[in-house]
């Protein structure tokens, strides 16, 4: 019934804790599929020694590549009719594949997303595609992290994930939740998150190890985004535009306020752009009083020195 996902890499002293998660779950009918992305230590043998003692368990072995290309190696092996993720220095409850199917049957739905560490709320929605889309996009309730949801493989299978890029969760989750009927949310924790400095995201923690590189995948990714939602739900494509924008003005006061050198040519862009609409993002009803403030300081003071 469910195919559980994992990639691991060099995470020898974190792996065991993921996979024994999994094999601790009260919903016993899933293929643990486990893809060793090339790893250069004991993860690969480690999750070997498991499937010896699980046949559940089928163990992959590839040379190093992206996130991406081990997630279609795992999504290309996998059979289960729903897909779930759990990242490999991450742990789940003992309850979270039945936490999550239940939602599923229970509401008829295609996606079922449960609360994670730092966004857990007991509360319930039952979401339409559109409905969905805008809440992933306030990142109050949940992220566009593939981990903590259960996918219906057929979402999946129609978004492989695109193997030249750093994060692929930016650049597919929307279009997975874009093509589903119903979206069942409750947010009790059921999946905890371990942060540390080689969390691929560390980033979104660590505003200083923000770089160019990083930013250019992420503008990219919500143009592209805000281009594709707009055409298939036009009734909420000033909403998507917003949440393009007030991504753009989060970044121009972190690469101001911290003073990174190496996201100059994208300052200038995202402030540019955001000079350009600025009546508009000033004037959508979801704007934020602290990003008016930062339109302010950092886009009108801008304009007027270089009229100066």
């Amino acid at each position: 019934m469910i195919s559980v996902l994992m990639l691991t890499y060099n995470r020898e002293k974190l792996v065991s804790r993921a996979i024994e998660s999994i094999l601790k779950q009260t919903y016993s009918d899933f293929e643990f599929v486990i893809v060793d992305n090339g790893s250069s230590d004991r993860s690969g043998e480690i999750a070997e020694e498991y499937a010896k003692k699980d046949d559940r368990i089928k163990v992959i072995h590839r040379e190093k590549g992206t996130i991406s290309a081990g997630r279609n190696t795992a999504l290309d092996a996998a059979k289960g009719e729903y897909i779930a993720f759990i990242d490999d220095d991450d742990f789940v409850e003992f309850d979270y594949l039945e936490f999550l199917h239940n939602l599923i049957t229970e509401n008829n739905a295609d996606i079922s997303i449960c609360g994670a560490t730092g966004r857990a709320f007991n509360e319930k929605k039952i979401m339409t595609a559109e409905e969905a889309l805008i809440e992933l996009m306030w990142r109050k309730k949940y992220t566009m992290g593939f981990p903590a949801k259960l996918i219906h493989h057929s979402l999946i299978e129609k978004e492989a994930f695109p193997n030249e890029v750093r994060f692929d969760d930016i650049a597919v989750m929307y279009k997975i939740l874009a093509n589903s009927s119903i979206t069942a949310y409750h947010g009790l924790l059921k999946y905890n998150v371990c942060r540390h400095d080689n969390n691929n995201s560390a980033w979104t923690t660590d505003h200083g190890l923000l770089n160019g590189k990083i930013l250019d995948e992420y503008l990219n990714s919500y143009k592209a985004r805000t281009e594709i939602l707009s055409k298939q739900f036009p009734g909420s494509a000033k909403t998507f535009r917003y949440f393009e924008w007030s991504f753009m003005i989060s970044m121009v006061e972190k690469i101001n306020r911290l003073k990174l050198t190496d996201c100059q040519k994208q300052l200038e862009y995202m402030t540019a752009v955001l000079a350009r609409n600025r009546d508009e993002f000033l004037n959508c009803s979801e704007i934020l009083n602290f990003e008016t403030e930062w339109m302010e300081q950092y886009v009108w003071r801008q304009d007027y020195e270089l009229m100066q």
